[in-house]
C-alpha cells in the first residue's frame, strides 16, 4: 500500500534528479496499473520509458527538458555509455543555435555497436581517459570534445556559436580546442569543422554576436574586432562595443532583447535601458567620429540584405 511518505520521496527524487524511475515507484508501493493511471489523470508525466516526473517540475526550457531525458537515459544505460555530442554540450552549459534536441546522444564506452533505439543515438568512437569527465555521478565527454561533437551535428553557423561559447565560458582554451580538433579532424563527420574552428573566438558574448560574426564571414565582409574598446582623449575607457572596424571607422552592436533585460539597473524599465543605451551610442560616436551599425535578430535571417547594409557602411566610412 502506498504511503504519503513514499509519495513524498518520489517528488523529492524528481526535484533533486529531474525524474524518478519505475523501480523507485514500485518500491514506493505502486504497480504498473497505478503508474498508468497516474499518467492518464495527469498526476505524473512520462519523461521516457521507465522514468517519470511531476508535471509542475517539468522545465519550460527545451534544453533543460532534453537534459532530464538525457539523464534518465543515462541512468538506464549505466556505465556502458557516456553522454556525448549535443547532449553533453547541453550538460556543460554551452550555447547552442537551433539544435536538434529530439534525441539523446551517447558514446559507447564498452565497445558496443552504434545504433539508434528508444530515442537514444549510440555513437562508436575512441574514448581516451582524458576525453571523459564526471559531473556528479554522470559520465560524459569533456567540454572541448562535446563542443566539437555537437558542432559536427549542426550547421557551420551553429558550430561557430558552440565553439565561441566553449572559449567564452573558459571551458577550454584555444590550444586545447586546436589540439582536440587536430586529433579528430580526419574523422569524416569533423572535416566540415575547419572553418568554424578557425573562426572560434571567446570574445563573443552571445549567440547573436556569434551568428553576426559568421554572417560577416559568409558574405565576405572584413572581420570585426569583438569587444572593441572606445577610449577618450585621456585614455579612459568610455565603452565597449560588440564589434569594431577601426580601419573603416565603424562600430557595431547586436541588440537582443535579453541584452537590455540583463543590464537593467535597480528601478529601471526596458525603455529606460534603451534610452541609456542610445545616450551611450551617441557618446561613443561623438568621441570617435565614427558611425554605428546595430543589428537585431531579424537581420540575422536576411544575410544578403544585412551584408549589403553593413558593406555599404564599411565602404562609406573607409
Amino acid at each position: 500500500m502506498r504511503s504519503i511518505g513514499s509519495m513524498d520521496q518520489l517528488r523529492v527524487r524528481a526535484e533533486t534528479h529531474g525524474f524518478f524511475t519505475r523501480t523507485e515507484a514500485l518500491t514506493a508501493g505502486h504497480d504498473d496499473q497505478s503508474i498508468r493511471r497516474a499518467i492518464r489523470v495527469g498526476a505524473w508525466r512520462r519523461v521516457r520509458a521507465g522514468a517519470y516526473t511531476c508535471p509542475d517540475l517539468w522545465p519550460q526550457d527545451p534544453r533543460l527538458q532534453h537534459l532530464v531525458v538525457a539523464y534518465a537515459a543515462l541512468a538506464k544505460l549505466g556505465e556502458r555509455v557516456a553522454l556525448s555530442h549535443t547532449s553533453a554540450a547541453v550538460a556543460h552549459g554551452l550555447s547552442l543555435w537551433d539544435p536538434d534536441l529530439s534525441r539523446v546522444h551517447v558514446t559507447r564506452t564498452d565497445g558496443g555497436a552504434g545504433r539508434t533505439e528508444a530515442g537514444v543515438v549510440h555513437h562508436e568512437g575512441l574514448l581516451l581517459p582524458s576525453d571523459l569527465v564526471r559531473v556528479g555521478a554522470r559520465a560524459m565527454t569533456a567540454p572541448v570534445r562535446a563542443a566539437l561533437e555537437a558542432a559536427s551535428l549542426t550547421s557551420a553557423e551553429g558550430a561557430v556559436v558552440i565553439l565561441d561559447s566553449l572559449l567564452h565560458l573558459e571551458l577550454a582554451d584555444r590550444a586545447a580546442l586546436d589540439e582536440c580538433y587536430a586529433y579528430m579532424q580526419s574523422w569524416p563527420e569533423f572535416r566540415a569543422l575547419r572553418i568554424p574552428v578557425l573562426l572560434a573566438d571567446g570574445r563573443a558574448e552571445s549567440v547573436g554576436e556569434s551568428r553576426a560574426r559568421y554572417l560577416f564571414f559568409r558574405h565576405g565582409l572584413p572581420a570585426p574586432q569583438p569587444q572593441f574598446e572606445v577610449r577618450d582623449e585621456r585614455g579612459r575607457l568610455v565603452g565597449t562595443t560588440d564589434f569594431g572596424w577601426p580601419e573603416h571607422r565603424l562600430l557595431g552592436e547586436f541588440d537582443g532583447r535579453v541584452k537590455y533585460e540583463r543590464y537593467l539597473r535597480d528601478g529601471e524599465t526596458p525603455g529606460d535601458a534603451v534610452f541609456r543605451e542610445k545616450k551611450r551610442e551617441d557618446r561613443l560616436c561623438e568621441i570617435t567620429g565614427w558611425r554605428m551599425v546595430r543589428l537585431v535578430w531579424s537581420d540575422l535571417y536576411d544575410g544578403p540584405g544585412t551584408a549589403a547594409r553593413v558593406g555599404h557602411l564599411l565602404g562609406r566610412t573607409a
